[in-house]
């Protein structure tokens, strides 16, 4: 495993340096991994990495880009439009000669359209809404102060919004909010990877037995 970088392409022309993970040896199968977003994609970071750890010692190199405004990128989350993330993964995809994509949870709505594309456990944007949504409201009434989901998402239209620690934009509200992950590409449910999902635990972890069976799965689909 070594970090690399590519070139993102900015909205107003140009572009940037942004950083990925990558197991690369040059060899013909080569997957693009679209992480699960926000603090999903924190959880599910090491368990991330394990699926392409196991991938490289069966011959698939792999991918891991970070989304413009997320880990190590210098962009301002809040500047950011769901559009803007796809031409990302997209030219992240071209950088790479990817020859498939992966993503992950929320991950599955940036995958790439030119590409066969695999969405493990993929949700609807509206679905990692209301679970930010629900985290704040949570928050705020431990804090002795009451929100109301109708009212944040008022505020989250016209000014934008801070959930669970990320800053989002209007625009990127209103555009995320309905969309919803690509019916052709190959689904893998969870029921298929044992276990529950990683996701859902409070803490960043990883699952050996997961993490091959997600590998296993993904290497058989690929050699189809």
């Amino acid at each position: 495993m070594t970090p690399s970088s590519w070139p993102c392409p900015l909205p107003g022309g140009g572009t940037c340096e942004e950083y990925a993970l990558q197991f690369d040896a040059g060899r013909r199968s080569r997957l693009l991994v679209v992480p699960a977003l926000f603090d999903e994609g924190n959880r599910m970071r090491r368990f991330t990495v394990e699926v392409m750890r196991r991938l490289d010692a069966i011959g698939i190199d792999s991918f891991l880009p970070d989304l413009p405004g997320c880990n190590e990128s210098l962009q301002p989350l809040e500047a950011q439009d769901p559009t803007d993330w796809l031409d990302a993964m997209t030219a992240a995809a071209r950088h790479f000669g990817a020859s498939h994509a992966l993503g992950i949870r929320g991950g599955c709505l940036f995958t790439p359209q030119r590409l066969p594309a695999f969405h493990y456990a993929p949700v609807k944007a509206a679905a990692t809404l209301r679970q930010m949504v629900r985290a704040r409201i949570l928050s705020a009434r431990e804090a002795g102060r009451e929100e109301h989901r109708d009212a944040l998402a008022q505020e989250a239209l016209a000014r934008g919004i801070t959930l669970a620690g990320y800053r989002l934009g209007a625009d990127f509200y209103r555009h995320f909010e309905p969309m919803t992950p690509d019916a052709s590409a190959t689904a893998i449910a969870q029921e298929h990877v044992g276990g529950a999902g990683l996701w859902l635990r409070a803490e960043p972890d990883e699952n050996a037995e997961q993490a091959g069976a997600l590998a296993a799965i993904l290497a058989d689909e690929i050699a189809a």
